[in-house]
């Protein structure tokens, strides 16, 4: 258990930004899984259209820095080569 007053509040602070990131990496691994599903079940068009909220989604998080640059871009990139 955290002793110190910065202690204390940098436990508050990391507390508050788990839950942040959590929100946009749940948001983002649904998405996939719902594009994924689409697809597996010939419903490309499905899955065309959730395309660029999956890109949002992705670039989103990686501007605020839950993922990084470069694993958003995989992510985009392997969806898009699996819906080919």
């Amino acid at each position: 258990m955290a002793i110190t007053k910065s202690a204390k509040k940098a436990l508050r602070q990391s507390i508050r930004r788990k839950a942040r990131n959590l929100i946009y990496k749940n948001k983002i691994r649904g998405l996939l899984k719902k594009a994924r599903l689409f697809i597996v079940e010939k419903k490309l068009e499905e899955a065309k259209k959730l395309l660029p909220a999956i890109y949002k989604a992705l670039d989103k998080a990686a501007k605020v820095g839950v993922i990084k640059k470069n694993a958003a871009s995989r992510k985009k990139s392997r969806l898009a080569k699996f819906l080919k």
